[in-house]
Formats: C-alpha cells, structure tokens, sequence
C-alpha cells in the first residue's frame, strides 16, 4: 500500500507517472492507469492541496463541501474494482482516503445506498492505516448508513487498537441515541462546535435503556468495550433475545478477551432470563468467552463436555479450576473410552496415572487427534511414550513412525533422533517443520547429526526447517557453497549465522538491505558507514521496513549515517527542514535525532513531526536516551505552549510519548484531559523510573484510595498502581480483585514480586473471610494470612510459579497424596529458599523412598526439587541426559553442578571424551559441572558444532575461563575472532581475561550476549577501552553491574553512558535533562524481565 509517511496526506498526482505494471498485461494495466489519472485530475481540481500538489485529508468540518467530483470518484472506484492488483494498489493509495474524507464530510452521505457502498468499500483501506487521533469518524450518519459502515468497523475489529475501538464505540454510542432516542450522550464540552447535530439534543437520561437488540447487534464484536451501566442500559427481554441468537454466538466469537468486570455483568443479567443456575446451564455451549468467568454448578457429564468447549481459549485461574473439575466429572462415566474422546485439548488435564491406565488403542487415538499445539508434562509424556519405538529402543526411525510420535516430541530421546533417515525426512518439508517446531534445542542438534549423515551440507542448508536451521552451526555453513547467498532472506536466522552471512554477502557486494530481513541482525555499524552518500536514506527506510530484526546500536549507526548525509546538503538541514524532508526520513530513524536538532525543528514541520510521533514504536530507543525527553519537548511545544490548553485528542496524539509525561506535567492539563491521560498511560509498557512515585501520588490524589476503587477502575488504572509495591501489598481482599489481578498480570511487561505475593495471598484466603470480618465489624486489613493455610492440590496447581511463597512451616504440613499429585508442579519453580527445599526434600524421600532408590521417571518428575538432594545424593540420581534442559535454570550452586554431571555420566554410561556435539548441548548449564581436565578431553570438532546452541550457559569464571581456552585452541586468538564467532561464543566470552578483552576488536562489542556482560569480573570489564565500552550498545551497557562500573575511570565511565543513551554528545547532568543514570534507568530496567516488550511493534 503507498501512502505517505503522513496518513493525513496524498501522494501528489505526479507521484503516479512513472508508476510500473505487471509484465502480464501492461497495456491494460498502463491503459487504467492513465484513465485513473485522468480522473483523479478532475476530482480533485477543487480540492485542498499542500506546497507539493498533494491532496489533503482536512478535517471534514473545514473542507467545502463540493471538495470532491463525487461522479469521478465513483468513477475511479468502478474502475479500481476492475483493474489488475498492481494497478489497483496505485489507485487505492489516493481513493482510499478519499472516499473516507467524502463519507466524513457533513452532507456528503445523500447518496443512494449503491454508491455508498461502493464508497465505504474503497475507504476501508485508509482506515487500516490510520492513527488513533485521526480516527475522524462521520460526525452523523443515517440509519439506513449505519450498518453499512458497521459492516466495516466489524471487519476491522481485529487490527484495530483498543483506543480506536474505544473511539468506535464511544462513536456508535452516540449514533444510536441520536437517530433513535433524539438524544446525546456527549457532554457539552466536548460538543465541538456548532455545526455538532448534538449541539441541539438534549442530554439522554441516565436511566435510559438504549441497548437495545439493534445496538447490540450494530456492536459486534466492540460490546467488548462496553462499561457495566452500558449493560445495565439493555432491556431484560432484548438481552435475553440477543443472547439466545445465532448472531450473540457468531459475535462472542471474534470477540477478544473481555475483561472480569464486564464479563461477569454480562453473566448476571443472562443468568436472568433464566429460572436458576442449572437451566441456564443448559445453554453454557453459548457462553464463549463469558464461560472464563462463570460460576458453573455441580454438572453432568453431558453438561461438562458443553462447558468445557467454551473453555480452551481461556487462561485465568478460575477457568483452570473448572476445567479440571469438569473432566473429573467426565471421565467418572462408566465408557473411559468415550469419555477421553470427548475432552478435546482438556485431556492435557488427565494426570500421568490417568493416562498410564488407558487402554492402548486410546492413548493412541490421542496421538493421532490432538494435534500440535498440545502441551504436555514430563509425566503425562512417559506415559504416552509407554511401549513406543525409540522409548528405550534406539534403532533408525521411518518417518511414518516419526509422525505418530509428534504430538508427544519433546518426549523423544537424541539416540532415537539420530536414527533418523535423512532423505525420507528432508523430502517432506511439511512433516519436519510440524516435528521440529516444538524440540528443545538438544533434540534438534541430535536430528541435525542424523540429518547430516547422508547429505551434503548445500542440500540440508536448502532443506531444513527453520529450527533446525538456527542450530547450524557456523562450521557446516562456512563448507556450503555461495550459490545459497541470493536465497537468504527466505530463511530465520539465528544472530551467529546472520553476522557470517552478512558479511559474507557485505564482501561480495551483495547486501541488499531491503532483502535481509532476518539477516540484518548481522549487519555491522562499518557496513552502515561504507553505503554511499546517495543511498543513506534509501539504505534506512529499507532496515525500518523489518524492526523486528534491527537491535538499537543499528538504529543508532544507521541515523547517524542519515543525519550525516543530510547534513552534507545543508549544514542547517534540521533547522530549515520542509515537511517533504522529514516526511522521508523514517519515523525510527528519527527517534535518534539528537536532543539539538530535535530542538531546532520548525514549527511549519509540526503536523508531520506529531504524525510520526503518534504512531511510532520506541521499544528501538533506549530507555535511557536523551532523545526521548527532547521528543516530548519538542511535541508539546508543537501542540501548545500551554499544558493547559491541551485536549485530550492533542495528548493522543503524542503516541507512545504520552508515557515520558511527568506528574508535574499533568497537573497542568485540563482536570479532564488529566484524568483521561492517566487512563491512556496505564497501556504504557515503561514508565521511567524517576517519575513514578509522584505518578502514584497523583494517582491516589484523583481517584483516591485505591482500597475503594471498583473492578472498573481497578482494570483501567490497576497497571499504574502496581508500579508501587507497597501500593500493591495494601490492595485489599476484595471478591473481584483475585480475578482483575490475574487479568493485568497476563498484561503487564513487567511482574514485580509484589504483585505474585499478593495473588499468591488472594488464592490461599478466600475473600469471603474478608467479607465476614467486616459485616462483623472487624477491619478489614490485607493481612489476612495467618499462616495455617496448608498446600492443597487444587491450590498448588492454580498457583503454579507462586507456590515459592508457602512457607516451610505450610509445606511441612502438606499431606504425601498432595506431594505425589503436583510433584511436577511444585518442580518447576526455580527458586525456592534453602529452608523450603529441606523441607521439600524430605517430603520427596517419605514418599518416594531414599534416594538410591528413585527411578527415571520419579527424578524427572520432580524437576528442580532435585537440587534438595545432597551432591552425595545428586551424584547417584537416575538422571537421563535427555532431562538436563528442563532443570538448566533451577539455581544450582556450583558444587551441585558437578555432582549432577558426575551423577549424569554414571547413569548415561558417559564420559567427557566421548561427548558429541548433542551430548554437550543437551548437558546445557551442566557442562559447567565438568572439571578442568574434562574440559580439557572435550572433542575440539564437536565442541566447534555445539558452541553456538551451548553459549547460554552461565559458568562460574574458572570453568568459563576453561572453556575459552578450548575456544581458543578452536578458533584462534580472542584478537582474530570476528562479530558472527563472538555472538556464537554466548557466555563463554566472560572467561576471556583482562588482556583478551582489551583486544577484540571494536565492531565485535555489540555482539556480546547480554548475559556475559555481569557475568565478567569488574577487574577484567575494565580492560575494555572507552571506545570499546561505547560501542557496547544501550543493552549491553544497561547490562553492567555497580561493582563494574566502579572499576572503570573517568573516560570510561563516560563512555559507557555513551552506549547507554545511544548519544554521541558527552552526558548532561540527569537533574537538568531528564536522562536518568545508569544505575537507575539502565540496569534496573534491563535486568528485569519486562525487557520482552522491546521487541514487539505497538501502536497506542
């Protein structure tokens, strides 16, 4: 689709001239083009145009109303409609917003139903593509018009934002009791203007029941967004009507997740049109996703089986607790057999006792029906496995045996993965992406040797699934000839392999930037340096168009290169810059632009800059960057001089900007327009960290104590609440909050510790508790623990990762049937105390027997639980190497590593000689069990093809210096290694020593694996130059520990808050510009786990 970077703008007429069309059928295809143009000359002779000949997209209030030829758009919509797709492409860039402005425009929609049809079918386009602030709706619409364009909005649910589908139903709102109560829901103040129809309706009274059957219809999907009075609006018989219809079922399915207050609204005005809970538990099959939050009574089987359909895209504890009682209730029927068929996905409730009982011939149905996307224990696989090829059988594998087996994959050992024939499996494309899509790194590199025992490496490199091809190493595709070079970028590459082929591609004169895709992430900051003057800006708008594969120091090195170049034009370039030239700089690029030239911008650029700024992704600036102040500056000044004067359509259109607001700055916005922003800053994926308590302070001074707070507002604001931990410990027990706490949590980037320990409160207290100490009189306080509540299996298994808050004393007292049911539940959470360990340890021997006495499938079980045992213990565990992934990230001390290793070997039959390249991948953190000598026996030539899925282990620094010898005596010095060699290498870059680091080369730093930066000794780190430091990139740098930073001098330091800014410039004090310091933004920020929302591409 061509528009401009301004969706408020058209392609200028001339724009089309040069335009190319499909070889096929060019005459046709030239011939519409230019009766199109023709057309469009015509249609637009009266219309408003900028200093470039483009049509403008005005506000329809101040646009004449005779703008357009209506005739001749029509004309080109037939037209459109009848063209090849090239050339309709062309044509949909200018009609689309065309027809959009011509539907908004007052008096514009006289038109018979035919052509207005045609219209809203051209239009849809625009709308795809436009900013939330620019969601001009038509300010009236005739009814018999009001199903046609919300046939549109419909359709466009899905790729709308939530506040475009805000706007939308704030929007048929208003329609609704216009055209059909004469009345308005828009207050005065936001009337806007005289020409509103609204401005001489009365106010619509509150009790008014508008929801009616109609309006629920005309919703659709966006009922999603309703408010609970909204529901409350809706007649008894017309709710009861509508729910008993085809369309309530049709809508609930397109609808995404409602939230817990709405939802269980909507449930208690249904539960209405019925005598009692069991009759309307004859219609739960109906329930979609308000089934996440019923209250189901006790149920037959047949009834279970309804629910239970409504329950598989929910994902809230409530729905887990149900479903798993539900299939008690089912598989109590006297035909198991029936009954397993019958549970759909929910037989991954069934426990590996359950399954291990069925009869053959079902645990075989459930192989071949339940497909790929079921996930499966450890133990629910051992049973499944029971008595298939390959279990302990190790011999060659048929591929038809191979797809029986691969819905149960993870459970496969690496010797029946390597029996594998290679040419029968890589000649079905399909059936190994669907296999290998769910292996665990170790199994893929175990097929990958089987692969490759009969093929050479060109033909597995053109071959292979996407995850087997990130486990390639750079060995194998170093001896693959170059013909694959122009194939590329139709594959996913790991970092590695993208930094070998792009500079093999860079040295080739073969890097073609707009054909990367995942290769860019190898592409160097010299790469960027060398493109020609005359490319810069072609070379940036190419690397933005694929954001998911670009890092921040290639964000910063490619603006640099841009902004260089452009300066080479005019040395006042950002100071006389017209809105042609910023318009083609691209938004990500521009997010770079230094704080001063940010500053210089004129003022006849600010339509365009506030363009770019609403709709632009900051997850690829660093958070510490001192552009981000400067952006927001520079935004506001171009919106108003005067906060006060802002409205709440000005502060949307800051974008993700809105999110560097301080408290001081909303203070000074209209009351209104304030609390609006507030709502809005609650999507904000990071607040900084230096605004946040006067944030909750304003918080709490405008909504006021958040313990009175309703469900609504809790949902709304709730995500700025919980950036305060003691805010969110004094959250009181309410019968609603467990429900919207777990809600936010599914939302948050970012889940403090707070948060888990008080949802881990909410489960084990029942807020009924609550409830009887206040109608007693007694306060109500969030202390409501008393410390008697024991483990039950229902409560460990809704808990999940928040059973690391029971106490030893609690677990003490969990009775042996409990431990044996969610043994593996409890083994999954990585980082129990020492006390809660004992006591877990002790708990495994009284039921399982001494240690000594433990089978496979009982360790396996039991996951990181095992790190309770003695090294004397550890070193006698029956522990399958095929288990070692699944306990890697337990918190294992280093001397229990090498007992596990030793304990490994014994079982496996192993020794460190005779580790192949699987072998090591599989042992993961564990190789870091492995004493110097065994290091030292590690097969060079298996340890080059493992390095690169094996660098993410996080050895202690003695056995991380070990290993970089072996590196070393693999690779050559750590002087020699290049950008694709350092990122394989992973962690085991932080066993290179003072010396070593300080003679990498500079190009190489950004490639660090952010996890070896703490772990490299302060000394060592601060062997690395300033202009090393500075080329570490913001995540790198954000990565760096205090006792690091400590041994850095002055230069140094500097540096590093160089790479952390992403800034050229030497940093300003943090009190005067806004920029935080290392240690407050930078590794506070990064160390967290809400990192995971730099890489996704939103639009608030």
């Amino acid at each position: 689709m061509i528009f401009g970077a301004s969706s408020t703008h058209l392609l200028p007429v001339s724009t089309f001239s040069d335009l190319p069309v499909e070889e096929k059928d060019e005459d046709s295809s030239s011939s519409d083009l230019f009766t199109f143009l023709d057309a469009l000359k015509t249609a637009t002779e009266d219309a408003s145009k900028d200093s470039n000949g483009r049509v403008t997209m005005v506000d329809s209030n101040e646009m004449p109303n005779k703008m357009w030829n209506c005739t001749k758009l029509q004309q080109m919509i037939r037209l459109m409609r009848n063209s090849s797709e090239a050339s309709a492409c062309y044509m949909q860039a200018v009609v689309a917003p065309m027809s959009w402005t011509t539907l908004t425009t007052p008096g514009e929609n006289n038109m018979d139903p035919g052509e207005y049809d045609a219209m809203v079918w051209a239009a849809k386009p625009a709308l795809q593509d436009m900013p939330p602030s620019r969601l001009n709706l038509p300010r009236e619409v005739k009814a018999q018009y009001m199903e046609k364009i919300m046939n549109m909005m419909r359709d466009m649910y899905d790729t709308m934002s939530d506040h475009q589908r805000g706007s939308v139903v704030k929007w048929v709102k208003e329609q609704i009791t216009q055209n059909y109560f004469n009345c308005t829901m828009t207050p005065p103040s936001e009337s806007g203007g005289e020409s509103n129809p609204s401005e001489s309706m009365e106010r619509c009274k509150s009790s008014l029941q508008w929801l009616n059957l109609k309006a629920m219809n005309t919703f659709g999907p966006y009922l999603s967004r309703l408010t609970l009075q909204d529901v409350e609006s809706s007649p008894k018989e017309m709710l009861c009507e509508f729910f008993k219809s085809d369309r309530f079922t049709s809508t609930l399915t397109r609808m995404s997740e409602m939230k817990p207050s709405l939802s269980k609204k909507f449930l208690e005005r249904i539960q209405e049109c019925y005598g009692g809970s069991m009759e309307l538990a004859q219609h739960t099959d109906k329930l979609g996703t308000l089934a996440c939050y019923y209250d189901a009574p006790d149920l037959t089987p047949d009834l279970s089986k309804k629910l239970l359909s409504q329950l598989d895209n929910c994902n809230n504890p409530r729905s887990r607790k149900l479903r798993k009682r539900l299939v008690q209730t089912l598989m109590s029927n006297s035909n198991t057999s029936q009954s397993v068929h019958e549970l759909g996905s929910s037989v991954t409730l069934l426990s590996p006792k359950q399954l291990s009982e069925l009869p053959d011939s079902d645990r075989e149905a459930i192989l071949q029906t339940m497909g790929p996307n079921v996930r499966w224990s450890k133990g629910q696989l051992m049973a499944l496995l029971t008595d298939k090829p390959g279990g302990k059988m190790c011999k060659e594998v048929t591929l038809e045996e191979l797809m029986t087996l691969q819905e149960v994959v993870e459970g496969l050992p690496r010797c029946m993965l390597k029996g594998i024939r290679a040419r029968e499996m890589l000649d079905d494309p399909d059936a190994l992406r669907n296999i290998t899509k769910r292996m665990s790194r170790g199994q893929l590199k175990a097929m990958l040797m089987g692969l490759r025992k009969d093929v050479n490496s060109s033909e597995l490199l053109s071959k292979l699934s996407n995850p087997l091809l990130r486990v390639l190493s750079l060995n194998v595709l170093r001896k693959t000839n170059s013909t694959f070079l122009d194939q590329v970028e139709k594959r996913t590459w790991s970092q590695s392999q993208a930094a070998y082929l792009a500079k093999k591609m860079h040295d080739q004169n073969q890097l073609n930037y707009r054909k990367l895709r995942s290769v860019l992430q190898g592409v160097t900051c010299k790469m960027i340096e060398t493109v020609a003057d005359k490319d810069s800006l072609d070379m940036a708008q190419a690397i933005t168009e694929n954001p998911q594969w670009l890092s921040k120091v290639q964000a910063i090195c490619a603006s640099r290169k841009l902004f260089a170049t452009l300066k080479k034009v005019r040395a006042d370039y950002f100071q006389t810059i017209t809105e042609e030239e910023l318009e083609n700089i691209p938004t990500l690029m521009l997010l770079n632009l230094p704080p001063a030239n940010v500053e210089d911008l004129p003022d006849s650029v600010c339509p365009v800059f506030l363009d770019k700024m609403e709709v632009a992704n900051m997850s690829l600036l660093a958070l510490s960057a001192s552009s981000r102040p400067a952006l927001l500056k520079r935004a506001l000044r171009c919106l108003s001089t005067d906060l006060s004067e802002l409205t709440t359509e000005d502060v949307s259109r800051l974008g993700q900007l809105m999110c560097q607001l301080s408290a001081s700055q909303l203070r000074l916005m209209n009351p209104d327009v304030m609390r609006s922003s507030l709502w809005d800053m609650a999507t904000c994926l990071h607040i900084p960290q230096r605004h946040r308590t006067d944030l909750i302070q304003l918080l709490i001074q405008t909504y006021k104590d958040p313990s009175d707070w309703s469900a609504e507002t809790m949902e709304a604001l709730g995500p700025l609440l919980l950036l305060d931990d003691n805010a969110t410990s004094a959250l009181p027990n309410k019968p609603w909050m467990k429900d919207v706490l777990y809600f936010l949590k599914s939302r948050l980037p970012y889940v403090s510790d707070a948060l888990k320990k008080k949802l881990f409160d909410l489960t084990i207290t029942p807020p009924s508790n609550s409830e009887r100490r206040k109608r007693a009189g007694e306060e109500e306080t969030s202390s409501t623990i008393t410390g008697t509540e024991t483990p039950t299996v229902s409560l460990v298994e809704v808990l999940e990762m928040g059973n690391v808050f029971w106490k030893p004393a609690q677990i003490e007292q969990m009775s042996n049937e409990t431990f044996v049911s969610t043994v593996e539940t409890l083994g999954r959470v990585p980082d129990y105390s020492a006390e809660q360990l004992n006591v877990l340890g002790k708990k495994a021997t009284e039921c399982f027997g001494p240690v000594s006495q433990m089978n496979e499938s009982v360790v396996m079980q039991m996951g990181c639980l095992t790190r309770s045992f003695s090294n004397t213990d550890l070193e006698t565990l029956p522990l399958s190497l095929d288990a070692m992934e699944d306990i890697t990230d337990c918190g294992w001390m280093e001397s229990q590593m090498e007992s596990v290793w030793m304990g490994v070997a014994k079982y496996n039959n192993l020794t460190a000689r005779e580790l192949g390249a699987a072998e090591m991948v599989m042992l993961h953190q564990f190789i870091c069990g492995l004493n110097q000598s065994e290091i030292r026996q590690l097969d060079k030539e298996a340890f080059k093809d493992a390095v690169g899925s094996m660098g993410e282990s996080r050895c202690p620094y003695p056995v991380a210096r070990q290993l970089k010898s072996l590196a070393v005596s693999a690779f050559g010095e750590p002087s020699t290694w290049t950008e694709a060699r350092v990122s394989d290498l992973g962690n085991i870059i932080a066993g290179l020593d003072r010396a070593e680091l300080a003679s990498l080369k500079e190009s190489v730093c950004p490639f660090f694996s952010k996890t070896s930066i703490p772990l490299i000794p302060a000394d060592n780190f601060a062997g690395l130059s300033a202009s090393q430091l500075e080329a570490l990139g913001p995540d790198n740098a954000a990565m760096v520990t205090t006792e690091q930073q400590a041994a850095l001098g002055d230069k140094q330091r500097a540096a590093l808050q160089r790479a952390a800014t992403g800034s050229q410039e030497e940093p300003q004090n943090t009190s005067e510009s806004g920029v935080p310091s290392l240690s407050v933004e930078g590794i506070s920020a990064f160390m967290k786990p809400f990192l995971v929302f730099l890489i996704g591409l939103l639009f608030l």
